[in-house]
């Protein structure tokens, strides 16, 4: 049964809330904060959040959000006509119902997922409904993130505090007259305006949100000839190469690298225009490890349609008759390396093949890109010896708060700490509201209404 409506504040103490309960995060506060969103919805339920939101503008805590697009980030970047993983409701945001703004559209009660198109116009239209305009800024480019040294106090007033887009230096915190001091964060970057003008900005915060995802940096091979201009880590680039026309059923064969969603999506549009594919991956199809198998059948049937072909149409057993015979998969493979004559070397045990293709997609991940921070960024995570990986080696934060273990004032969340999905990443800003505001609240620092919409968010604060 879903749970009884509970009174749920930021000044609550979320450790003891999230004592006991269990979900697909390793974070319990987005545990916590996903079962009172969607009760039960690992069982296939669809209940109704047992949540109300209500607006209490004294709480409100001044805040910017930069962005390199408009609200909704990476998901204006993507195919849209592809499904999300998630059902589109996993992907709604408090206080605004996703079906009301996305005009009702269900493609069936089992799978109800969404389109990345109609994600981003809800992100966006999300933030116009709140009235959170003003703390957005788009086309806006971070390039330094950095405490404030001794030697850099200096005083400004309130004329001078100007905005992100005026190339002035401002601070996000109340009125009056402000001493920067050395435990402010400085935020420096440009903002892009009619087409190539670049506008710096300065930015002076005593917290610091990392929102950034983590679909900034492609993973790579390291192999020869990984720079070659026939090699792309894009499934972008595939669609892109398709509409021009360079691809089709006479074309060589696409090579595809990699057994993620992101490899299955190149190989499905691929097959749909009746392009050639050769499917290469290191594990084996029977890999208790590949994504396929945490996928329902009749939640994800063009995965299965993948994962089927995989297994059925491996280099071994594909025949002349077989029912998909633009497609072959090596799985145990791996590329040696890419030749300029457009040709690729796999290998696999001691033995070597070469293939002549069209083009390679190499589809083995991404990394998140921290170059705006000291180390880029490595000293965060959880073995400072390796580069952040959102699977392996993120983020380390205290669990309740998600602030930086090694690094105060510091926050990260979504991807950059484990939770890859919108349902989950919402606790991470209730852990990092809740947090800010407790402070807050001890230096009696709460103000009064100022606008914005009363809603925290990611970025400065």
């Amino acid at each position: 049964m879903p749970l009884q409506s509970p009174e749920l504040n930021t000044f609550m103490d979320l450790q003891y809330l999230s004592e006991g309960l269990e979900g697909r995060s390793s974070n319990p506060v987005a545990v916590l904060f996903d079962t009172l969103l969607h009760p039960n919805a690992d069982f296939g339920y669809e209940f109704p959040p047992v949540l109300q939101w209500r607006l209490e503008s004294q709480h409100h805590v001044p805040h910017l959000v930069l962005g390199r697009t408009a609200p909704g980030g990476a998901w204006h970047a993507m195919e849209g006509s592809m499904l999300t993983i998630s059902l589109g409701i996993w992907m709604e945001l408090p206080g605004v119902n996703y079906r009301d703004l996305t005009a009702g559209i269900r493609r069936g009660v089992a799978n109800d997922r969404a389109t990345p198109e109609e994600i981003s116009s809800y992100y966006k239209n999300y933030v116009k409904l709140m009235g959170l305009q003003k703390n957005f800024v788009d086309n806006a480019y971070v390039t330094s993130v950095q405490r404030l040294h001794r030697g850099h106090e200096d005083t400004i007033e309130n004329g001078d505090q100007g905005d992100a887009v005026n190339g002035k230096e401002f601070e996000v915190e109340n009125g009056g007259s402000t001493v920067l001091s050395q435990g402010l964060w400085e935020v420096r970057g440009y903002q892009q305006v009619q087409g190539d003008v670049h506008v710096p900005f300065s930015v002076f915060a005593e917290n610091v949100v990392l929102a950034t995802g983590a679909s900034d940096a492609p993973a790579r091979l390291s192999v020869e000839g990984e720079d070659f201009p026939f090699v792309f880590h894009s499934v972008a680039d595939l669609g892109i190469a398709i509409s021009k026309g360079t691809l089709g059923r006479g074309s060589d064969p696409v090579l595809i690298v990699g057994a993620g969603l992101s490899a299955a999506d190149a190989a499905l549009c691929a097959y749909n225009n009746n392009v050639s594919i050769l499917h290469v991956f290191r594990k084996r199809v029977d890999d208790p490890g590949l994504i396929f198998k945490q996928l329902p059948k009749t939640l994800y049937p063009e995965y299965h349609k993948v994962y089927h072909m995989m297994c059925s149409q491996t280099h071994t057993a594909a025949s002349a008759t077989s029912q998909f015979q633009d497609y072959t998969s090596f799985p145990e493979h791996c590329v040696m390396s890419f030749q300029p004559d457009m040709k690729c070397v796999l290998r696999s045990g001691t033995n070597l093949k070469v293939f002549k293709v069209s083009m390679a997609l190499v589809l083995i991940g991404t990394h998140p890109n921290l170059f705006f921070l000291k180390e880029q960024g490595q000293y965060l995570a959880l073995d400072p010896s390796k580069p952040i990986s959102c699977k392996q080696n993120p983020v380390e934060i205290h669990p309740y708060t998600f602030e930086c273990t090694k690094e105060a004032n510091l926050f990260a969340m979504g991807p950059l700490v484990g939770d890859n999905f919108v349902r989950f990443l919402k606790g991470g800003a209730l852990g990092i509201a809740s947090c800010i505001m407790k402070r807050l609240k001890k230096k009696g620092k709460l103000i009064t209404d100022r606008g914005g919409g009363g809603g925290g968010g990611g970025g400065l604060v």
